[in-house]
């Protein structure tokens, strides 16, 4: 994969969808809910402050993340969905 994020932003896979309930019930893909977290696989250099000093990212490779659920752009690469999204749209580090 020859994805490189620039500036602020990162690579994320999101997690697969559930595809049963806890109960057992299994759910169909039109009912299947987006995922809402996934793991970090890029990240872009950092942003540049308006003083023009360079700020680097918390996040890193490997890490597990929260997200919000419209967040990000979907990509498709070779066959495999990927999101690009900005830092500030991860709400947590799991």
């Amino acid at each position: 994969m020859n994805i490189k994020p620039l500036a602020d932003r990162i690579l994320v896979k999101p997690a697969p969808a559930e595809e049963k309930t806890a109960s057992g019930i299994i759910i169909p893909d039109s009912a299947k809910e987006k995922p809402m977290q996934g793991e970090v696989l890029a990240v872009g250099k950092g942003r540049v402050s308006e003083d023009g000093k360079f700020s680097p990212l918390e996040l890193k490779v490997g890490d597990k993340i929260l997200y919000g659920k419209y967040s990000g752009t979907e990509v498709t690469v070779d066959g495999t969905e990927y999101l690009i999204m900005r830092e500030s749209d991860v709400y947590a580090i799991i």
